[in-house]
């Protein structure tokens, strides 16, 4: 017996991030990929030549030799890539943030509500196996805090960090917590760049939680730590070296509580490899992504929020 007919697929924009999805969608199972589209055109072709696909001058080459595409432009461009996927109804995975705006984010999703044609959003740290054996096992926290602390990138500095790094930790802290943000403090620094490079947010949720989330791209080490208190139990999570831990009380001899757990069992893989997987099942069996067009669009709505704290100091 066969299996489904591969998805044709393509990738638009493959520099630093996009290159990595060319890889991935050339082996990984269910996928084709036949095409790549960059603004470099030595660029598509030498990534096109190293995954057997071929390369394209624009997104218009893609119409009708494709099933879904993602796209890793950069995020000023986002809203006319997406638009002109969308519009021919072709899928589209779109890198974070969705957009530039909430408002570009809105006539995406209008775009993609218009054609019925799925919308993910690559907040590819949902898709952490360690954050993923943490998840479901969070209930009711009380107390977040997060960190995400990298070395100076060299890219992305046309954005503030709160945009480039903190909104990966947006989007899993609203994943964990129910209800809405009720109110934020705020401060960031620019330090290298002529944009904000270290940023700390303070969020409470309309239940009483509270999270907090430092993150900056100015830092000597690499860290991505989160960590979950609830009634019940406490879960620390390091995306970088994929582990997780939780621990609780359980009652005693004698009614003295016992301290309880240790390392949740984490099935390593590299979570863009589980994203583009999720996005395409997604296409195949017309259902919405783990990380739709609302998450990314909820996700960019609290960092602009941030930023605007962040201005009235």
């Amino acid at each position: 017996m066969t299996g489904p007919t591969p998805l044709r697929v393509a990738v638009v924009g493959v520099g630093h991030l996009g290159r990595h999805h060319a890889r991935i969608l050339s082996s990984l199972p269910g996928a084709a990929l036949v095409g790549v589209v960059d603004r470099k055109a030595e660029r598509a072709a030498e990534v096109a030549a190293a995954c057997g696909a071929e390369a394209f001058a624009g997104v218009s080459d893609l119409f009708g030799r494709v099933d879904a595409a993602t796209i890793a432009v950069p995020t000023e461009a986002h809203l006319e890539t997406a638009r002109a996927l969308l519009a021919r109804g072709i899928p589209v995975l779109v890198e974070k943030p969705l957009a530039r705006s909430v408002a570009e984010a809105d006539e995406i999703l209008a775009a993609a509500a218009a054609s019925g044609a799925a919308l993910a959003v690559g907040h590819t740290e949902r898709f952490n196996p360690a954050m993923a054996a943490a998840a479901p096992r969070v209930r009711d926290p009380r107390f977040i805090e997060v960190h995400r602390l990298g070395t100076f990138p060299g890219r992305s500095l046309d954005i503030d960090v709160v945009f480039d790094l903190m909104i990966h930790d947006l989007d899993i802290v609203l994943s964990l917590v129910p209800g809405e943000v009720v109110s934020v403090e705020a401060v960031g620094v620019p330090v290298l760049t002529g944009r904000v490079d270290i940023a700390n947010a303070r969020l409470r949720f309309e239940n009483g939680c509270i999270a907090n989330l430092t993150a900056s791209r100015i830092s000597r080490d690499r860290v991505r730590k989160i960590r979950v208190f609830q009634a019940d139990a406490y879960l620390s999570i390091d995306c970088a070296a994929q582990e997780a831990e939780m621990y609780r009380l359980v009652p005693g001899d004698g009614g003295r509580p016992a301290i309880e757990g240790g390392r949740l069992e984490v099935a390593r893989e590299e979570p863009l490899a589980r994203e583009l997987s999720d996005f395409l099942g997604a296409v195949r069996e017309r259902r919405e992504p783990l990380v739709g067009g609302r998450d990314g669009r909820r996700a960019l709505a609290l960092a602009e929020r941030i930023v605007r704290r962040m201005a009235e100091g």
